[in-house]
């Protein structure tokens, strides 16, 4: 190898000023021995840690092809767990896998920002409802309107918008079902059926109903035969059973409308239904601390349960002394408690249906408030409790 190949001039091995001083005393490299000695060893281009080298103010700089200023490869490392130094292979090795002294590192250029203790801490978070307040209000307060409005003017009217609700309510509960499950319920009959079994409770009463029902769970199973075999069972299962948690129990409700005083006993239907509602929410959003039934719906509570029966059993006093004819005081507070009693567990079942179907609400037709089935929840098992009890209490008529 001749010195050509190694591109750098005669004082290459030399490390120290060269512009500033004479060079040091010393044999001097000679060309024509290149070929009897050894090849040169790489001088490091940055001087030994703790030497008086640290101090770079008048140090030259290497020059040449074989000493060319490049960046230096940082291997990246973790500030957090490797020492000041970096990983072991880069104290021992350059980039070109020689061995050289360890340089000195420098702190990272963008640790991790501590925490400014000037800043005041983070409020803590309240309590959230889970739901747009202001939409469930205005949504809730338009559909009292609508519905006390058609109860009070025209009671047929009312016995539409019942109608409608549970031909919505179905829509909504079999096209959970086929989406969730592939649970394939005939819609055509069993909304043709539902809304014929509301009509006949009204102008038949319970005979009307029961005949209705009969006639719609007949209509399911022949309808689905339209379809190949295959899930026929469980398909007609889910609407007979369809048939019966919406459009069967809302009949009740058209039944109490029969009553002379039927859209009294609708309102107070409503009322209580609703006031137990408020009251489970109210205490249970602000003293709620045990859990009723956590592997079913895990926002309800004791005290929220408490508080939908004292609620409901004061307005229940309240209703059957003032709305209801030859009502009596204590007999509302019976049925403010059944009606606390039925429209939990009403909640809790459609709850479990929810579960099962791995959702949260039936729909969204209803800002604030999911689907029209997450309304009527509280309300179906409620109307025959309270149908009954009033025909207990002060008659059919």
């Amino acid at each position: 190898m001749n010195d050509s190949s190694w591109g750098a001039p005669p004082h290459t091995g030399y490390w120290g000023p060269t512009d500033q001083g004479a060079a040091p005393a010393g044999p001097t490299y000679d060309a024509h021995d290149a070929q009897h000695t050894r090849p040169m060893p790489i001088v490091p281009d940055v001087p030994a840690h703790g030497g008086d080298q640290d101090d770079d103010r008048g140090a030259a700089r290497l020059s040449g092809p074989l000493f060319r200023e490049e960046p230096e490869r940082t291997p990246p490392y973790d500030a957090q767990r490797t020492p000041p130094y970096g990983p072991p292979q880069a104290q021992a090795y350059g980039h070109d896998d020689t061995p050289r002294a360890r340089p000195h590192r420098a702190a990272p250029q963008n640790p991790e920002p501590m925490p400014d203790s000037s800043q005041p801490a983070p409020a803590p978070q309240k309590k959230s409802a889970g739901r747009d307040l202001s939409a469930a209000i205005g949504v809730g307060v338009g559909l009292g309107a609508v519905i006390v409005a058609s109860l009070f003017i025209v009671k047929a009217v009312f016995v539409g918008v019942i109608a409608v609700a549970v031909v919505v309510g179905l829509w909504e509960l079999t096209k959970r079902l086929d989406e969730r499950k592939g649970i394939k319920v005939p819609l055509v009959p069993l909304a043709l059926g539902g809304a014929a079994m509301v009509v006949s409770g009204y102008v038949r009463g319970a005979e009307g109903a029961w005949v209705a029902m009969a006639l719609t769970a007949l209509g399911v199973l022949v309808w689905r035969m339209t379809e190949p075999p295959e899930g026929y069972l469980k398909d007609v299962t889910a609407g007979i059973f369809a048939a019966f948690y919406v459009p069967f129990l809302a009949t009740f409700v058209a039944m109490m409308l029969t009553a002379d005083d039927g859209h009294r006993r609708v309102l107070t239907f409503l009322l209580l239904t609703v006031v137990s509602d408020t009251g489970a929410y109210a205490i249970g959003w602000r003293f709620g601390k045990h859990k009723l039934a956590p592997r079913i719906s895990p926002g309800k509570t004791r005290e929220g349960l408490l508080g939908a029966v004292s609620f409901a059993m004061v307005a229940g006093a309240l209703c059957m002394q003032f709305l209801i004819d030859d009502g009596i005081w204590w007999q509302g507070l019976i049925l403010g408690f059944a009606v606390a009693a039925s429209a939990t567990l009403g909640d809790l079942g459609e709850s479990m249906i929810k579960r099962d179907l791995g959702i949260k609400d039936m729909g969204t037709l209803l800002p604030g408030h999911g689907g029209i089935m997450d309304r009527l929840d509280s309300l179906l098992p409620t109307a025959p409790v309270v149908w009954l009890l009033l025909v207990v209490f002060v008659g059919s008529g």
